[in-house]
C-alpha cells in the first residue's frame, strides 16, 4: 500500500491589501494636516520679525528723545534724530498736558497713540536702513512736560510706531517712557 503524504499549507501571517491602504489613507491625512501647518508658520514668523523690528526701531526713537537734555537751548526744543527726522520735544509753556499726538487710552489704561490724526513736527514716516526688508514706519509720539512754565523737570514722552504698507495688518507699537533731573 502507498502512502500519500499531504503537505498541509500553513496560513501566511501578513497585512492584506484593505488594511495596507487603510494604514496608507492615515498616513496621508497626517501628512496633509503637517503640511498645512508649514505656511501658517512661515507667515507667523514673518508677522513676528515685522513687530519685532517695529519695536526695535520705535526703542531706538525713545532712546534718543530720552537722550536729549531736559530743557535744550533752541525754542521749542527739537533735534534731529539720526534719521534725519526733526523732532520736538514738547512745550515747557504748556505743562502737564499732552502736546503733539493725540493720546488715547487703551486697556488698563495704558497710554496709546492715536493714529487716524496727525501735529506737525510730532510725527514722521521714515524706512529703517538696517531693515532689510525695508519696512517703511509712521512714527508719532507725544510729550508731556512737567515743570514751572518755562523749566522743564521732566518729561514722558509716549511713542507710537506702525508699519505702513507691507502685506496684512500688524498693530502698532506703543511704547511710554520718561526723564527727569
Amino acid at each position: 500500500m502507498q502512502r500519500r503524504f499531504t503537505k498541509s499549507r500553513k496560513t501566511q501571517d501578513g497585512f492584506s491589501i484593505l488594511e495596507m491602504l487603510l494604514a496608507t489613507v492615515i498616513l496621508l491625512v497626517g501628512l496633509v494636516a503637517i503640511a498645512q501647518l508649514v505656511p501658517a508658520s512661515i507667515l507667523m514668523n514673518f508677522r513676528n520679525r515685522t513687530d519685532s523690528s517695529a519695536l526695535v526701531f520705535a526703542q531706538r526713537e525713545l532712546d534718543q528723545m530720552i537722550a536729549q537734555p531736559l530743557n535744550p537751548p533752541s525754542s521749542p526744543p527739537s533735534f534731529t534724530d539720526s534719521y534725519g527726522n526733526l523732532c520736538y520735544l514738547g512745550d515747557p509753556t504748556q505743562p502737564n498736558q499732552p502736546v503733539g499726538t493725540n493720546v488715547l487710552l487703551g486697556l488698563n489704561n495704558a497710554p496709546i497713540i492715536d493714529f487716524t490724526s496727525s501735529v506737525a513736527n510730532y510725527n514722521f514716516t521714515s524706512q529703517d536702513p538696517t531693515d532689510p526688508s525695508g519696512v517703511t514706519y509712521d512714527v508719532r509720539w507725544a510729550v508731556i512736560t512737567t515743570g514751572n512754565g518755562t523749566t522743564a523737570s521732566s518729561k514722558r514722552f509716549i511713542l507710537g510706531v506702525r508699519q505702513v504698507g507691507g502685506n496684512g495688518y500688524f498693530q502698532p507699537i506703543t511704547l511710554d517712557g520718561m526723564v527727569g533731573k
